[in-house]
């Protein structure tokens, strides 16, 4: 498709911004011709759809929300045209003061003094805003929108301001578009992790601590084997890890920068007298680390991993799940290297990013992030630092995207944006190339001209939050781990109770050949006992009845429902072991 016909589909992010951005006028048009007493707030088109902020006396109800999409699709029908036009700031304000909308009123007082201030006028409806739109209504298909959800928003952000509501809505050029959109987001639900984290037993919140995660036993489980399996990676390709503290004097964070670009965010507490942070992050504990010793050009690169607990302070509207959590694992990593190992040490890490990834079968798309206003050091190095993480990822053979601006404060990244089963994307993997905070804390190395020098370093996070990418993996998987992560990995079920010995002697072995395995020798029909360990998700049933017992061997299913039929213990359990060193994905 040429660029040129390219330009009016979705597949333009710009004309599909703009069109959910005319939609959510629409949404605003159809509530104050049916709710004139509602007041507007703002309205703006999202990464999937679009919402709109609103000051309402009553709740917006499921019943008033069909009734808003029927306005909606009216407004639609009638093609009415968007006319942009401006007003000097004083008449502006007076043009919305006359139609009782403060919060719009705000929003102009509080523009810069030479700021254009536009409007768009749609029959009898006007919104402030500065575009771009749609040129008429009749450009969005009324039978191809949908309005998904209203929650609570604080105006403006602020939790001291206005509890307003939100309305979400989602709108495409065709009605089988929006159904396939629908079908997705019904698939989402059944996945949630919130959802399957609580009825696979891996996780629970608690009321005593919000945004604090529990992990239970076959939660550990799970974890324990990921970092097993992430620890096992990052030996192969020549990490050492460490640890550092949770709990560090707040002087180290005014000398890394953290304090002054992220102190918001941070717990604090006293400690004889002297103030201190708790870590929201672990690259101040790395530097001190790499200080310990001296250091020459022979011992670059130190690859150090760390799996650091840290702690940020989330608003408690934010809180979701595993996804958006007060403390989490992040999975580290620090090297420190010469400018001339810069290159290759940025491959090495795409490189163990490939293998991991594509082990639980997720594909990803790379964000170039470039240097914010807010940054730290000469604009010089920054280009420099863009220059090398370019050239490393091109030389690869990876297409990438550049998001300018929007770079860590001390240096540029590479963001990896993960794509699962149903097509959704999730930011997991970084590289941050940053060399000012080696210059902050004064980081040296003994080059080979015997004189000192500046490491340069790379912070790189794989799996981001472990918690987070657990719930990513749950929802990925719909909670069916492949074999070799499952909590459970084979559970032994029995017809009879003249199995149980059988049973129990069966599940010892396998416990001892390292495979997980549960019992289920309750006088219960064997079906009922199929159906719950399918729920559970559990791999591989192995159904014990008389003639296994008398033949010596397993009735092998797998929780897809296919009957594999009778084997020895000694072919199932090789079976097994070739799913889990290979890390099939069931």
């Amino acid at each position: 498709m040429s660029e040129e016909s390219n330009l009016y589909t979705f597949e333009n992010e710009t004309y599909r911004k703009t069109y959910w951005h005319t939609c959510s006028h629409i949404l605003a048009q159809a509530v104050k011709r049916l709710y004139p007493e509602v007041k507007l707030a703002i309205g703006p088109s999202i990464d999937e759809g679009f919402y709109y902020d609103m000051d309402s006396p009553f709740p917006f109800t499921p019943e008033i929300m069909e009734q808003i999409e029927g306005e909606m699709r009216k407004i639609c029908k009638e093609k009415l045209k968007l006319e942009r036009f401006e007003l000097p700031r004083a008449e502006a304000v007076k043009f919305m003061e006359e139609k009782g909308e403060p919060f719009k009123v705000e929003l102009i007082n509080d523009l810069p003094e030479d700021a254009a201030i536009s409007f768009y006028k749609q029959g009898e409806f006007t919104d402030l805003c500065a575009g771009p739109h749609l040129d008429s209504t009749g450009r969005v298909k009324g039978n191809a929108i949908k309005l998904t959800a209203c929650n609570a928003a604080y105006w403006r952000g602020d939790s001291n301001r206005e509890t307003l509501q939100r309305i979400y809505g989602i709108a495409f050029p065709k009605k089988d578009e929006l159904d396939e959109y629908l079908k997705r987001i019904e698939e989402a639900k059944k996945r949630d992790h919130r959802k399957l984290g609580k009825e696979l037993g891996l996780f629970m919140m608690s009321e005593e601590g919000p945004g604090f995660p529990f992990f239970l036993p076959k939660g550990m489980v799970l974890k324990n084997t990921l970092l097993d399996y992430w620890r096992e990676c990052h030996k192969r390709y020549g990490y050492v890890e460490i640890s550092t503290p949770i709990i560090l004097n707040q002087h180290l964070w005014h000398q890394s920068g953290h304090w002054d670009h992220y102190k918001d965010n941070m717990y604090t507490t006293v400690i004889d007298d002297e103030d201190y942070a708790v870590k929201p992050m672990n690259c101040p504990g790395g530097m001190l680390v790499y200080k310990n010793e001296p250091h020459s050009y022979r011992d670059l690169p130190i690859r150090a991993a760390e799996l650091g607990l840290v702690h940020r302070h989330e608003l408690s509207g934010a809180l979701h799940g595993l996804f958006r959590v007060r403390c989490f694992t992040q999975d580290d990593a620090h090297i420190f290297m010469t400018p001339e190992q810069m290159k290759d040490e940025i491959k090495n890490v795409v490189k163990i990013f490939d293998e991991i990834y594509s082990t639980f079968g997720l594909t990803y798309q790379i964000e170039l992030s470039t240097m914010p206003e807010d940054h730290m050091g000469d604009e010089e190095v920054w280009h420099f630092a863009e220059n090398t993480l370019q050239t490393a990822i091109t030389e690869l053979g990876k297409d990438f995207v550049i998001n300018p601006g929007d770079g860590a404060f001390y240096g540029p990244k590479l963001d990896f944006h993960l794509s699962d089963s149903l097509g959704r994307t999730w930011q997991c993997g970084t590289i941050q190339l940053d060399m000012q905070m080696p210059e902050r804390f004064e980081l040296e190395y003994t080059g080979e001209d015997g004189e000192k020098h500046r490491p340069i370093m790379i912070h790189r996070a794989l799996l981001g939050s472990i918690e987070r990418f657990i719930g990513v993996i749950t929802e990925h998987f719909a909670g069916a781990f492949p074999l070799w992560l499952s909590p459970v990995q084979v559970k032994l079920l029995t017809v009879t109770d003249r199995a149980d010995g059988y049973a129990n002697q069966v599940a010892k072995a396998l416990d001892e050949k390292g495979f997980r395995v549960e019992t289920d020798v309750r006088n219960e029909k064997i079906g009922k006992k199929i159906r719950e360990a399918t729920l559970e998700k559990v791999p591989y049933m192995l159904v014990v009845g008389d003639r296994d017992v008398e033949n010596q061997t397993v009735s092998v299913r797998t929780r897809g429902g296919e009957d594999l039929g009778a084997m020895s213990l000694e072919d199932f359990a090789a079976k097994l072991r070739e799913e889990v060193d290979s890390k099939v994905i069931m």
